[in-house]
């Protein structure tokens, strides 16, 4: 995950990528691998093999869940979930421990990506801007406004032409902190993908930048 973001309704954005659901909170695929993330150990281990599908290097919760699954219906074609249940996993997990560096500078993850989306754009933003480029609701917006303005770390500027609009930028103390606990989360991800080599890292950023890229296009659609 790297400082960048696309489309995907309300959700929590470090600066860093999107999320696959709400609010900071990571959703279950279609519920079908619920159980799996659900107090398991975060190293991913389970009695699940090494064989288990999906062509994993080892078991992992989302392989056991679908050995049930196919158990239960040995016709069913558990593919997608076998993909979007682990990329589910793998979110919720990194979510964890990616969060720590913010705690320990007392924020929570959805006031950072408002800090980190007025550093990215290196401008002025109003409150329905950082709305769009965040992925969040109007008042979830106001509301973080109100605690980092409190905080000393955005301030806001009345529109000289419309009293109703409202330009926010970054404190002196905002910039400096987002500068702080950016290169923390950058390399505690370095860290985390260290168990891929260089071509697996590109292999895998080239995937899911495609599958991204068409899910942008299409969710609407498979919405509807």
């Amino acid at each position: 995950m790297t400082p960048t973001e696309g489309p995907s309704p309300e959700r929590s954005d470090t600066g860093h990528g999107p999320q696959p659901a709400a609010e900071g909170q990571v959703a279950d695929e279609a519920g079908a691998t619920g159980a799996a993330s659900e107090g398991s150990d975060p190293g991913g281990g389970t009695s699940a093999e090494a064989d288990a599908p999906g062509g994993g290097r080892r078991g992992d919760t989302v392989a056991a869940v679908v050995r049930q699954w196919q158990a239960v219906h040995p016709g069913l074609d558990t593919g997608p979930m076998e993909i979007i249940g682990r990329i589910n996993r793998c979110a919720a997990l990194l979510q964890q421990a990616e969060d720590a560096p913010l705690r320990r500078a007392g924020l929570s993850r959805p006031e950072f990506d408002l800090l980190g989306a007025l550093r990215r754009t290196g401008h002025e933003l109003t409150p329905g801007e950082l709305a769009k480029e965040t992925f969040s609701s109007g008042a979830a917006v106001t509301k973080r406004l109100k605690q980092l303005t409190e905080r000393g770390l955005v301030e806001r500027r009345g529109d000289t032409r419309d009293r109703r609009v409202v330009h926010l930028r970054l404190t002196d103390a905002g910039r400096d902190l987002v500068d702080g606990i950016l290169p923390v989360q950058l390399a505690y991800e370095t860290a985390v993908l260290s168990g891929l080599g260089g071509s697996e890292q590109g292999e895998l950023a080239s995937l899911l930048g495609e599958l991204l890229s068409q899910l942008e296009g299409r969710l609407g659609v498979l919405r509807a």
